[in-house]
């Protein structure tokens, strides 16, 4: 019941200003009129309804000099400390004294008993004790309110900058995503245009029959691509299995001339990559290297996870020079596939990845790729194995 009561006085005056300071002027002077009954009035008796009077008028008084008070303290409360404390200290005195002169007179005028002013000295004692009180709870209730009214403004600061990083965050991702799209849009166009030009070549040379089976499996990988997002991680499982999507069309262009060779741990299986990362450095190898010999060539991916990062490797028999020498750093001819990679990779990873470029004893050309490992153990069929099996 006790804490019922006090939950709603809590709620009563909780965020109103005018009703928690007459909370408190009212709730001081009651204490006081019951503290003065039990004290005095009882332990020296008589009791009559004369002295309840008394003790009531003085609580009258007393609240009406605090009020006075008051106003003196928010006044003087931008001034310097020494101004406050001599205002401080000359309204306890004048006050403390006014009010023992009026309360004195009252208990007289009340009771008759004109020897009380005989006692003048020790009731503007009391008189002192009780508004020194009095400014220790005043005090004490601005500095906390004023703690609160910071504590207030920090947390709406707090919020306010939180609310602004979740928007920069926001603004930064849709950024991002439009940075993925436009690279893996970049990526088709690129890859569209070669496959057609040999769709073309096989036509020409009536080989009619490939270029149809060229023609649906172009027709399964990029119905794949489209389904995907570009910011997509998809095991690395899986983003093979769309690789031999895209591997089935180079088949039917160099039949026994191309030879591929996975070599794929089982713990690399189950780790993220961003969707389509490896098609375009193995469309750079069929293009510079596979093509350029007579023979054909062989294509080699090697994945591993080491000290918690993935190693992806992928290399080529032929002769990869001037691949090499563009270091990503052509945007456009035989570099646009792996600066389109080191773009992905960097908008996704920011500096946490690495590529690497660089010849073989054999004259092909190796790219490594060091990602961190990300794993995902628990997977279900996705689009890539879609478009395989359909």
């Amino acid at each position: 019941m006790t804490r019922r009561f006090i939950d709603l006085i809590i709620r009563f005056i909780e965020n109103h200003p005018i009703r928690t300071f007459w909370f408190w002027q009212t709730g001081f002077w009651l204490f006081v009129s019951i503290t003065s009954f039990l004290t005095l009035t009882l332990w020296y008796g008589p009791y009559d309804w004369s002295h309840l009077i008394h003790i009531i008028v003085q609580a009258g008084i007393g609240l009406s000099l605090s009020l006075l008070m008051y106003w003196l303290f928010m006044e003087s409360w931008e001034k310097s400390t020494r101004y406050r404390a001599w205002i401080v200290a000359v309204s306890i005195i004048i006050g403390s004294f006014a009010w023992t002169l009026a309360r004195l007179q009252v208990f007289v005028w009340v009771t008759g008993e004109t020897e009380e002013w005989l006692q003048l000295g020790g009731w503007h004692f009391a008189s002192i004790f009780i508004f020194l009180c009095w400014t220790g709870l005043f005090f004490g209730i601005r500095y906390y309110e004023l703690l609160q009214t910071e504590h207030d403004i920090l947390l709406r600061a707090e919020s306010d900058a939180r609310e602004e990083q979740l928007k920069r965050m926001k603004a930064q991702n849709v950024a991002r995503d439009a940075q993925l799209k436009m690279l893996r849009y970049q990526l088709n166009p690129h890859f569209l245009c070669n496959t057609l030009n040999a769709i073309n070549s096989l036509v020409e040379f009536e080989e009619t029959e490939k270029a149809q089976n060229m023609t649906v499996q172009l027709s399964k990988f990029l119905r794949h691509s489209l389904d995907n997002n570009p910011d997509t991680k998809v095991t690395l499982e899986n983003e093979i299995k769309a690789l031999n999507l895209y591997l089935e069309i180079e088949k039917t262009r160099f039949e026994d001339r191309l030879v591929v060779n996975f070599e794929i741990d089982e713990q690399a299986k189950q780790a993220l990559v961003p969707s389509l990362l490896l098609q375009p450095i193995i469309e750079n190898s069929m293009k510079h290297a596979i093509s350029q010999s007579e023979d054909g060539g062989t294509i080699s991916l090697q994945a591993s996870v080491k000290n918690n990062r993935l190693i992806l490797a992928l290399s080529d028999s032929g002769n990869g020079n001037k691949v090499a020498n563009t270091k990503l750093q052509s945007s456009t001819g035989r570099g646009v596939g792996l600066r389109n990679i080191d773009e992905r990779l960097k908008a996704l990873y920011q500096d946490d990845y690495r590529v690497d470029i660089g010849f073989l004893s054999s004259g092909g050309l190796k790219t490594t790729i060091v990602l961190p490992h990300e794993s995902n153990k628990l997977t279900s069929p996705s689009v890539y194995q879609q478009g395989i099996l359909s």
